[in-house]
């Protein structure tokens, strides 16, 4: 439901591109996404659907208490991470258990959004372990997954960001996501967690040049 209407939706807002080295990441992999808005699950749940994915999300557990977005994401099978207690670690098994029964994981490795305010552009911030960690105890692929142009859509305080979202339907910004090469990670956390960040870099740098090429609206 979520992917089907953030693809559904999405058009509205801002023009969606797409580029991938390999298609659409097979069953059983893990999607790592970089995370620089609000918005950027709806792009990549957008982007996904077009390639014919429909990911288990990996996401902030507060969203559960959002209403009408909650019990969706529940009766969808998403993944609740409850960051900084002792059921962190809940999600990396519930995790496991759907990459197990083929289902396709989408994490964003940084865990959280960046402090900067305006709607630049920004390269992917460290990593968290969670994702080395997850590839290592499954042994599931990776595919790095880097989009561009939803700071556009929301960035900043409160009021820019319903700002940037009530004036996205005129503005119609271009949003592009880029899929690298799958990749299977060292078993050492911190030599994963490199390369895992390198590859996000790459297809982000992949998706900004492509976003900053295409023509906007008149």
């Amino acid at each position: 439901m979520l992917s089907r209407a953030s693809a559904l939706l999405l058009p509205a807002f801002g023009r969606l591109h797409i580029t991938a080295d390999t298609g659409r990441p097979a069953p059983g992999s893990i999607v790592a996404a970089n995370h620089t808005s609000l918005a950027d699950p709806a792009v990549v749940l957008a982007a996904l659907h077009r390639l014919g994915a429909r990911p288990v999300v990996l996401a902030t557990a507060g969203l559960w208490r959002v209403p009408l977005l909650g019990p969706a994401l529940r009766r969808e099978g998403h993944i609740a991470v409850h960051r900084g207690t002792a059921r962190a670690a809940e999600s990396l098994d519930a995790a496991a258990e759907a990459l197990a029964a083929g289902r396709v994981v989408l994490i964003y490795g940084e865990g959280g959004l960046p402090r900067r305010r305006d709607s630049g552009e920004l390269p992917p911030g460290p990593f968290r372990s969670g994702l080395a960690r997850l590839a290592r105890a499954t042994g599931a692929p990776v595919v790095p997954l880097g989009q561009a142009g939803s700071r556009r859509l929301t960035s900043g305080g409160p009021l820019k960001q319903l700002a940037g979202l009530a004036t996205a339907p005129v503005r119609r910004p271009t949003l592009h996501v880029h899929l690298g090469t799958p990749l299977h990670l060292p078993p050492d956390p911190a030599d994963a967690t490199t390369q895992a960040h390198h590859a996000v870099t790459a297809a982000w740098t992949i998706a900004a040049r492509h976003a900053a090429a295409e023509p906007h609206p008149a």
